[in-house]
Order: structure tokens, then sequence, then C-alpha cells
């Protein structure tokens, strides 16, 4: 990992592509690897406070959001630090992160250095990876390891929300249903 090379690994929900979320060289090679470029590349953190490391600002909604659902399976946007790198970004100025619900994935990314891209294992277009079989199938060149998890627990991505401000904005909706957020924010007093 500290010389940009991938991994890829079983997160909360399907197969990921890890990479130093620092290192240029290695998100390049998570584009080139997957055929795409210009996306965002959402971050796992191994502890909250790992999650710092990346994350500018702490909104309401993303403390609201995090406290009742972290650890597990809703990735939160918010504003990036200035030394994220713009491949991560893809130059919003924002990163995704997550802190996984699974304690093995919260270890390999803690192995990791504790900061750990996870897109989804798959090439731009093609469903994702469920199990560590078929990441090496996708990619039989261009990952340094694969860590076979055993078979997803779920074959739903994370649920992605932006809480860059003080409205969240439902992104995608995943293993977190927007209900569940609703009642999160509703209790709160912030409308969804």
């Amino acid at each position: 990992m500290r010389d940009g090379g991938l991994v890829a690994f079983r997160t909360d929900t399907i197969y990921g592509v890890g990479a130093d979320p620092f290192n240029g060289a290695a998100l390049e090679r998570i584009n080139a690897l997957k055929g795409r470029d210009g996306k965002p590349i959402l971050v796992l953190a191994a502890t909250e406070e790992d999650a710092g490391r990346i994350i500018a600002e702490r909104t309401q909604t993303f403390e609201l959001l995090a406290a009742r659902h972290w650890p597990g399976a809703l990735t939160l946007v918010v504003a990036a630090r200035a030394k994220a790198p713009e491949l991560l970004t893809a130059g919003t100025g924002t990163v995704g992160v997550r802190l996984p619900g699974d304690p093995e994935a919260r270890a390999v990314v803690r192995a990791c250095g504790s900061l750990l891209t996870a897109t989804s294992a798959n090439p731009a277009g093609r469903p994702p990876a469920l199990t560590a079989r078929e990441v090496a199938e996708y990619f039989p060149e261009g990952l340094g390891l694969i860590v076979d998890g055993g078979p997803t627990r779920t074959q739903l991505p994370s649920t992605v929300v932006d809480a860059t401000g003080p409205r969240p904005r439902l992104i995608r909706e995943g293993v977190v249903t927007r209900a569940e957020l609703r009642e999160t924010l509703l209790a709160a007093g912030l409308d969804f």
C-alpha cells in the first residue's frame, strides 16, 4: 500500500478496491483498472477519529447521521481537507467517508493505514463483485492482493448522503433506507 499498490477486500457491503487515499498514483491506477475517470472515490475509516484526517468540516447533519448510523453502511459526503487529492474528490472539494459496520473490514482498513479507498470492485458499467472469485475474474491483473472475506452479506451498496449543508440530500439509497434516515433527522427536528 505504501508503494501505491491496490488491494481488493470485502467491505461491510460489497467488495471494494482499496488504496492509500493520499497517493495520486494509486488513485490513477484505480481509475485505469476500473476504466473510469471523473468520479469521486469514497474512503473507509478504521475509526471515527481516523475519518477526521480527511474531513475538513463536520456539519450538524454529519454529526446526527454518523451518531446514529456509524459504524454502518452509510457513506457521508462532506468537505474534504485541502490535502485530499483532486482524483479522490473529482474536483468537487468533497469526499464520501464511511465507518464500516463490519469489524473485519475495519481491520483491513486499520492494517492499511486507517484510511482506505473502497470504490466498488468492478469494471465501469458491470455489477459489483460479491465474492473474491468475481473480483479475480474481473481483474486478472492490476491488484496486488485480494483478501477473501467470503461472500458479501448484502448485494446492496452503501447509502450515500450529501451532508455538506444544513439540509441533507440522498445521493444513493442502499443498505440504509430513506425511511431510516428520515426517522433519524426528524427526531432532531430536521426535514428530509
